[in-house]
């Protein structure tokens, strides 16, 4: 019930003040969000990599308003990718995008969004690494998509987010596993009207299956975006049903959620790749992952009540 509240919190300026100055607020951020500056960051994917684990980087920020904004995004990922270089892991350290953030809601936002995200995708590709175009509201998603054909024309390693409460994802994984994309699967994050989108988790979740069964089936290479067990541990069937080995799929979780998680499935042979943000522009981010699951708002809750 409260999720739709706190997704709706996501985008007030007030409640942006209030929770941003609330001392607590650091504290329970630093558990989503492990740092603000790529130096800072770096160490946290040496720890990760060190461990056997791969990473998928997000700089976070999303409603930018000017295509200064969005160049500086740009720069962000690009000064990102410069570390990663010096750092030599290939694929095991991805990036994700918003396109959003690279000015897609501008005037001429589409075009905007694709002149400046194809610099972030050569200069991945150029160090052997990839990016993933994530998936936001579904009325960004005809651009999305359309972008990500148009990267894929030049590096067929672009990948793409689908979200499982939306009506209309089913066709989309079709059309993406017949044609050999990296798809990860996502539940969705993001407050959608029942018009377009499942209401009840107990639909999104058999959404969930269905549309993963039709990406293991298919030809791309299916990410599963979940912390939910039950849908790991479906997941895991339904790729020995399609034949497919370890290293043809992949299980993608949150920084800091389920931590004990990302290492068994790694200690067991899986590619498991840890969602990792980093940035100042951090509140839409940390709300909606307070909206995903009760124990995130139980935690924050917790933390503000013993602090104040």
């Amino acid at each position: 019930m409260l999720g739709p509240v706190i997704l709706a919190a996501s985008r007030s300026d007030r409640m942006r003040r209030l929770i941003s100055a609330a001392p607590v607020t650091k504290q329970v951020v630093d558990r989503f969000i492990p740092g603000e500056t790529v130096d800072q960051i770096v160490p946290i994917i040496r720890d990760l990599t060190d461990r056997g684990l791969e990473l998928t980087m997000d700089v976070v920020g999303e409603d930018i308003t000017t295509p200064e904004q969005a160049e500086s995004a740009r720069d962000a990922y690009l000064l990102l990718i410069d570390r990663l270089r010096e750092m030599d892991l290939g694929t095991r350290a991805e990036m994700s995008v918003k396109l959003s953030m690279f000015g897609q809601a501008l005037e001429g936002g589409h075009e905007l969004a694709l002149a400046n995200v194809r610099p972030v995708v050569e200069a991945a590709a150029a160090i052997g690494t990839t990016v993933t175009l994530d998936a936001e509201d579904h009325t960004t998603l005809d651009s999305m998509f359309a972008i990500h054909e148009e990267l894929r024309k030049d590096f067929p390693q672009t990948g793409c987010v689908i979200q499982a409460y939306l009506f209309r994802t089913e066709a989309d994984a079709r059309r993406l596993a017949a044609s050999g994309s990296r798809v990860r699967l996502v539940k969705g994050a993001y407050k959608e009207p029942a018009e377009v989108a499942y209401q009840q988790k107990h639909e999104i979740d058999k959404a969930y299956v269905r549309i993963l069964k039709v990406l293991m089936e298919g030809e791309g290479y299916p990410m599963i975006g979940s912390h939910d067990p039950r849908l790991i541990s479906i997941a895991q069937e339904l790729a020995h049903r399609a034949g497919r080995k370890l290293d043809e799929y992949e299980f993608q979780m949150l920084y800091g959620i389920r931590g004990d998680e990302h290492l068994r499935l790694a200690a067991e042979g899986h590619r498991m790749r840890v969602y990792t943000a980093y940035g100042t522009d951090w509140y839409g981010y940390f709300m909606r992952r307070l909206a995903e699951k009760p124990a995130n708002l139980r935690f924050f809750a917790r933390s503000m009540i013993s602090k104040g």
